[in-house]
């Protein structure tokens, strides 16, 4: 199984000079739980965001940088190459940034979105999901609170 997980806005916004333009503390905790244990795909710009190395999960790293090779990550130069080597993992999971998440589109059998309620100003998007290939199977609402300054919903989409 190959899950894209993203939070994007309403306007496909997903974040701005390399960081996210919000702060959800519960998407970030179901992020954790969601990855823990598993190969977590991401672009370069993804994994350069990241201030250590995220724990318990196997990070794979797209790049077409010939001397980028962080310790403790496997490093790849294509998402195919990339899904090759999880294949170890029965559940890896794609993580960004958008052009990952474009050829990701075409390859993921599910989704896990949170769709963040607001549009935001960005230099990065998620694609557009065609319901025509993606099917709703599960929401779930988050009202914004004291911890949570944008309300949002858990989308899990499943491949038609």
């Amino acid at each position: 199984m190959l899950t894209m997980i993203a939070a994007a806005a309403e306007n496909n916004a997903l974040g701005k000079d390399n960081d996210l333009v919000w702060h959800l503390p519960d998407d970030f905790k179901r992020f954790k739980r969601l990855t823990s244990g598993h190969y977590i795909i991401m672009g370069r710009k993804t994994f350069d965001s990241f201030p250590k190395l995220l724990p318990d999960r196997t990070h794979v790293i797209i790049t077409r940088q010939k001397d980028f090779k962080p310790e403790g990550t496997i490093v790849v130069n294509s998402l195919e190459e990339a899904i090759r080597v999880s294949k170890l993992d029965e559940q890896a999971y794609i993580i960004g940034g958008g052009e990952i998440y474009k050829l990701g589109m075409h390859v993921a059998d599910r989704i896990e979105l949170t769709r963040v309620h607001g549009a935001f100003d960005a230099d990065t998007y998620f694609p557009e999901i065609d319901e025509e290939k993606w099917e709703l199977v599960k929401e779930q609402f988050h009202e914004k609170d004291e911890k949570h300054k944008y309300s949002f919903t858990y989308l899990t989409y499943e491949r038609r």
